[in-house]
C-alpha cells in the first residue's frame, strides 16, 4: 500500500504534538513558528511594496512569510509608474516606501511631470535586509492562477526557484493534477523541498469537494482564507469550506484509499491601507508549524508530517495525539474574557461510511473550556479538532465570524493500512 509509510511517519510525529507560541512545550529542540504562505504585493495585484509587507508581518510576531504573487516571481527588472500606483491607492505607500527603504529604493523620472517610476526590488535583493536568522524568514513563492472554463483554480507553490506557468487541463481535476506535477518536478530539478497547496476552493465556486478528493496527490488546502470574496461560509447551494474538508476527506478515504487533506489558514492579503471587512487585509489567517529550526526545509518537513495547525485568531498552548491510547488533547491560550468550545469532528467508519451525508463530518464530542480531550473509540474514520472562541477575530472577513483554530485529522492510519 503506497500510503503505509506516510501513515507511519504521521503516527510517530503526532504523538509528539505540543504547541506554544513561545517555544516547545515538551522540552525538545523543536518549537512552533507562526507564518503566512499566501500574500500579494505590487508585483501582481497587491497595493504595497514587498519590503513594507514583509516588515508588517515581521514586526507583528510572524516568523515566516511567503509573498505569492499571481503567475510571477519577484525576479528581474520591473518599474512601475507613480501615476499607476496612485490610481491603485498606493500613493501614500509609495511615499512611505521611499522614506523607509531609501537604501533599496530606486526612482527615475519626475513626479510633477508625470514621468516618475519606481523600481520593484527583486526578492534576492530585499530579502537580506529583512530576514533575521532564527526569528524571521522569507520564502520565495508563487500563486499559480489557472482555470478550467470559467472556474478559477489557484495553487500556491512555496519555496520554488523559477516561475511556473499555469498548466491547464481538460477538467478541474486535470488542472489541479497538472499544476501539482509541475511544482513537484521543479522541486526535484532544483534539489530542494517545495510545498504546493490548493487555495480557496469556494472562490468562484471553482473546486468541489469531490474534485478536491480525487486528486490524491494533493495533501494541503486552505481551510481558512481571509479574503472576503472566497465564499468561506458557502451559501444555500454550496457547502462551507470547512464542510468541503470533511466531504473531501471522507471521499478520499472511502473511494481512493488516500489519507485526508491537511488544512492551512492564510491571509490572501492584497490591501494594506484602507481597513474594512470588504478589503483583503493582512493578519486574518495563519499557521503555526512545529519545526526543528526556522528554515524552509524544516518547516516543509514538519508540514508534510502534519505537525501544524491553522488559525483565524485562536492560539493553542498545547495539542497532542497519542496513537497508543487514541487520545487527542488540546489546551488553549487565554484571550481576555473569551470562552472556548472545542469540537472533535470526523466521519464514522464502517461499510456505509460516506454514503449518508448526515454522517459525514459529524461532531463526536463538544467540550467547553481551555482544555479538551477526546479518546477515539475506534469507529471513527478520522478525527480533527476545531476550537471556536466566543470572540470575533480582530479583523473579520465575513459577518458573524468567530476566531477559530483547526488541528489536522488523526486516527485515520488504521483504516488505510488494511486497504
Amino acid at each position: 500500500m503506497r500510503f503505509k509509510h506516510f501513515a507511519a511517519v504521521v503516527c510517530v510525529v503526532v504523538f509528539l504534538w505540543g504547541c506554544s507560541g513561545n517555544g516547545s512545550s515538551n522540552g525538545s529542540s523543536e518549537r512552533w513558528y507562526k507564518g503566512n504562505l499566501h500574500t500579494h504585493s505590487l508585483w501582481s495585484d497587491g497595493d504595497d511594496f514587498p519590503e513594507r509587507i514583509s516588515k508588517w508581518y515581521r514586526d507583528r510576531g510572524y516568523h515566516f512569510l511567503g509573498i505569492s504573487d499571481h503567475n510571477t516571481l519577484q525576479q528581474g527588472e520591473r518599474w512601475v509608474k507613480y501615476a499607476d500606483l496612485y490610481r491603485k491607492g498606493a500613493g501614500p505607500a509609495t511615499d512611505a516606501y521611499l522614506r523607509e527603504f531609501a537604501h533599496l529604493a530606486k526612482v527615475r523620472g519626475d513626479r510633477a511631470a508625470g514621468t516618475q517610476e519606481i523600481r520593484l526590488t527583486p526578492f534576492h535583493e530585499y530579502r537580506a535586509t529583512l530576514e533575521i536568522p532564527g526569528r524571521f524568514l522569507l520564502v520565495q513563492s508563487e500563486e499559480i492562477s489557472d482555470k478550467f472554463e470559467k472556474k478559477p483554480i489557484h495553487i500556491n507553490a512555496t519555496n520554488i526557484q523559477h516561475t511556473i506557468k499555469p498548466q491547464g487541463g481538460r477538467s478541474v481535476v486535470d488542472v489541479i493534477a497538472n499544476n501539482l506535477r509541475a511544482v513537484r518536478e521543479q522541486g526535484v530539478r532544483i534539489g530542494r523541498p517545495v510545498l504546493p497547496h490548493l487555495n480557496h476552493p469556494n472562490f468562484g465556486w471553482g473546486v468541489t469537494a469531490e474534485e478536491l478528493a480525487e486528486v490524491v496527490e494533493e495533501k494541503f488546502f486552505e481551510v481558512y482564507n481571509g479574503h472576503p470574496s472566497v465564499n468561506q461560509p458557502g451559501d444555500k447551494d454550496h457547502p462551507s469550506v470547512e464542510r468541503i474538508w470533511d466531504i473531501a476527506n471522507t471521499v478520499r478515504m472511502t473511494q481512493f484509499g488516500a489519507p485526508p487533506l491537511m488544512g492551512l489558514g492564510t491571509d490572501d492579503s492584497h490591501h494594506y491601507h484602507a481597513p474594512g471587512m470588504s478589503r483583503a487585509a493582512p493578519g486574518r489567517g495563519w499557521i503555526f508549524v512545529r519545526a526543528k529550526e526556522l528554515s524552509a526545509a524544516s518547516l516543509i518537513a514538519a508540514m508534510e508530517a502534519g505537525d501544524f495547525y491553522a488559525s483565524s485568531g485562536v492560539v493553542l498552548r498545547d495539542m497532542r495525539y497519542d496513537p497508543a491510547t487514541g487520545t487527542m488533547q488540546v489546551e488553549i491560550e487565554p484571550d481576555g474574557d473569551a470562552r472556548f468550545t472545542t469540537q472533535f469532528i470526523g466521519t464514522p467508519a464502517g461499510p456505509d461510511a460516506g454514503k449518508d451525508p448526515a454522517q459525514v463530518g459529524i461532531v463526536f464530542a463538544s467540550v467547553q473550556g481551555r482544555k479538551a480531550s477526546y479518546r477515539l473509540a475506534g469507529n471513527e474514520r478520522y478525527v480533527r479538532a476545531v476550537v471556536t472562541s466566543s470572540r470575533p477575530p480582530a479583523n473579520p472577513s465575513f459577518e458573524g465570524q468567530k476566531s477559530r483554530a483547526w488541528t489536522q485529522p488523526v486516527g485515520w492510519e488504521r483504516h488505510l493500512g488494511s486497504q
